[in-house]
């Protein structure tokens, strides 16, 4: 049974997908930075000092904080802004994603077609005999 895990383990789909989890864990974390600490501030100053994470919705009258940390402590709330920013960030995820294959696409060279068979002895000897005929 440890020879087939072993056997299993290794082969390239397996180990191919265990690089990309680990690559797209950390390509997760440059891309939540990069919402987080230029994205959203940068639409936070054209929107005049907004901060989107920490808007949100009471769903409970004993919510009475001005922080959603607070807010969630207090009791439930629709943190709408949170959602905001992680919706933003997937949008950017999706982006870069598909600005990286739309390149690795580019960068194959497309396979020539395959060269047609060649015919068999028998339509080799059949266009001989129906060039021959032709002649006269």
């Amino acid at each position: 049974m440890l020879d087939e895990f072993k056997k299993f383990a290794m082969r390239g789909n397996v180990v191919d997908l265990a690089v990309g989890v680990i690559i797209g864990a950390a390509f997760g974390g440059i891309v939540n930075s990069l919402v987080n600490d230029i994205v959203m501030p940068l639409i936070g100053s054209i929107t005049g000092g907004l901060d989107f994470s920490n808007y949100f919705v009471p769903l409970s009258s004993k919510v009475t904080a001005t922080s959603l940390v607070e807010a969630k402590k207090q009791g439930a709330v629709l943190a709408w802004g949170n959602f905001l920013t992680i919706a933003l960030n997937f949008l950017i995820i999706a982006w870069v994603l598909f600005l990286c294959i739309k390149g690795i696409n580019r960068l194959k060279t497309a396979e020539p077609a395959p060269a047609p068979a060649a015919p068999s002895k028998e339509v080799q000897l059949l266009t001989e005999i129906r060039d021959a005929l032709k002649k006269g």
